[in-house]
């Protein structure tokens, strides 16, 4: 199985003043939410309700990439994880997801590592799962899903970790800073729209950048927790 990593290392600016990382959702950092839906800890809400609440991990391990000044309160919010974590910490705050991706990779003990971001509460691990399958299965450097409206998710998706490191270095050492600038000197398996429904929901998706965001998927964990 890959390298399970989440990424954190964002300001949240749009949530206000409160790290939305930690922020509780439903009483659950949402982090500790995120990260429970990798590892089968209990969270039976859909999609992939059951690989999520089923006890059975889609990642070995897992890598928190953040700040170091979050790194005490998302620990706090991680313990008892019943996966080993290992943090790869922002040396240069601010450099955008990019950066996170790359320190991220670096610290994987897999050859792959399934990226997710820290505000996807409804991740849906067995779409994870397909994913990771679909990267090994090419020999490819990464398994990326794209909307309809043709946007690449590039922070749900499977990356080859030595591979991406290197290719966020350079686009970095360039002075680009956008993900698909070293996504494109990879190779990659498309996982387009109509693939993606046939095997998940658009939920798999769903970001909270904001408080009403935020309360939103509040309603709609209430109605499955």
């Amino acid at each position: 199985m890959p390298t399970g990593v989440i990424i954190a290392g964002g300001r949240s600016t749009r949530f206000g003043d409160a790290d939305k990382s930690v922020a509780e959702l439903a009483g659950v950092p949402m982090i500790r939410r995120v990260a429970d839906r990798l590892a089968g800890a209990g969270d039976p809400v859909p999609p992939g309700a059951a690989r999520a609440s089923g006890g059975d991990p889609v990642v070995d391990d897992l890598v928190v990439n953040c700040r170091p000044d979050q790194r005490e309160a998302i620990g706090e919010a991680l313990d008892g994880y019943p996966l080993p974590i290992r943090w790869a910490l922002d040396d240069e705050p601010d450099r955008g997801p990019l950066a996170g991706i790359r320190n991220a990779c670096r610290a994987a003990s897999g050859e792959y590592a399934l990226v997710v971001a820290c505000d996807v509460p409804f991740v849906d691990p067995s779409f994870a799962e397909t994913l990771f399958s679909d990267a090994v299965d090419a020999d490819a450097d990464a398994a990326i899903p794209r909307l309809e409206d043709r946007w690449f998710q590039t922070t749900q998706a499977v990356y080859r970790a030595d591979a991406t490191a290197a290719a966020c270095d350079r686009a970095l050492d360039r002075g680009d800073g956008k993900i698909l600038a070293a996504v494109e000197e990879l190779s990659v398996v498309r996982i387009e729209d109509a693939i993606i429904r046939d095997r998940t929901s658009e939920h798999t998706f769903t970001n909270v950048n904001t408080r009403e965001e935020f309360e939103a998927a509040e309603a709609r964990l209430a109605e499955h927790v």
